[in-house]
């Protein structure tokens, strides 16, 4: 780890289609994998979004992967190509591939979610369990503008003027929590500094499609959180998911937004752990 980068550096995998994936790999190397993929927005990494989770997962012997998405972190960003949700799950299958995962459990919020999500459709061998919490790929677009949070999020993003620490605090604190003690200093400064690393070819070219129709093709045992005080994801979504994906246990969290990981996050640790360990 290099002392001025905001968030530790961890390993590279180079990707069949010649794009580098940035990912950290902690826990002991025979242990389950659990595969972390986090959302998008204003400088998103997978130690940023989860760094107050994996380390109870490491401590129960579970070995975690933890990659910046495609476009995000420290992963490559290309600026010659569009980001559907496609371009999204073939880095991370390419990444596990290399990694050397054959089997995992995926956890995955908002746009990491919905990754989760079309990565259990199309390689549903891999998938021993699925996590997911408020995932995108349950709506139209035009229902994501609708959300106050998701409007924020372009706003911030399309705006034009450089964030700073103020305006991004305001940010997270309107679109992703109730609790505004949650959104740490820490927090604020890792990815005010990764959002300056940000291309903004992902968000002008991101694609996410609806997915809802296809959730009972997703057979193998799942667990999902939904905060009640949801500001980014259609509340449609929640019901979606527990009527469209037969072998789902849904969770719902009073006083929560959309970072469930993170506002609660002892309560969601302790849920990941027991379903992990009982199914």
């Amino acid at each position: 780890m290099t002392a001025a980068l905001p968030v530790p550096e961890g390993r590279y995998a180079t990707l069949a289609n010649g794009r580098r994936i940035h990912y950290l790999d902690e826990g002991p190397a025979n242990g389950p994998v659990v595969v972390f993929l986090h959302g998008s927005g204003a400088g998103a990494c997978g130690y940023s979004n989860f760094k107050g989770n994996y380390p109870a997962l490491v401590a129960a012997g579970y070995r975690v992967i933890l990659p910046d998405l495609i476009g995000f972190g420290y992963s490559d960003k290309p600026a010659d190509v569009d980001y559907p949700l496609s371009f999204f799950v073939e880095c991370v299958k390419q990444a596990l591939d290399v990694i050397g995962v054959a089997r995992c459990t995926v956890v995955g919020n908002s746009l990491g979610g919905a990754v989760a999500l079309q990565f259990a459709l199309d390689h549903a061998a891999m998938v021993e369990r699925l996590v997911l919490m408020a995932p995108g790929g349950l709506n139209d677009l035009p229902e994501y503008l609708a959300m106050p949070g998701m409007a924020a999020m372009f706003a911030l993003m399309g705006s034009g003027v450089p964030p700073t620490a103020e305006t991004l605090r305001a940010f997270f604190t309107k679109a992703f929590v109730v609790n505004p003690d949650c959104v740490e200093d820490s927090l604020v400064a890792e990815r005010l500094a990764l959002m300056k690393l940000q291309n903004p070819q992902v968000m002008k070219t991101m694609k996410v499609p609806n997915l809802s129709e296809r959730l009972g093709e997703i057979r193998c045992p799942a667990l999902g959180f939904w905060g009640m005080n949801e500001q980014m994801m259609p509340e449609s979504g929640l019901l979606k998911l527990a009527r469209g994906m037969p072998a789902l246990r849904m969770t719902l969290v009073p006083q929560c937004g959309h970072w469930v990981m993170i506002e609660h996050r002892a309560l969601f640790n302790r849920l990941l752990l027991d379903f992990l360990r009982y199914g």
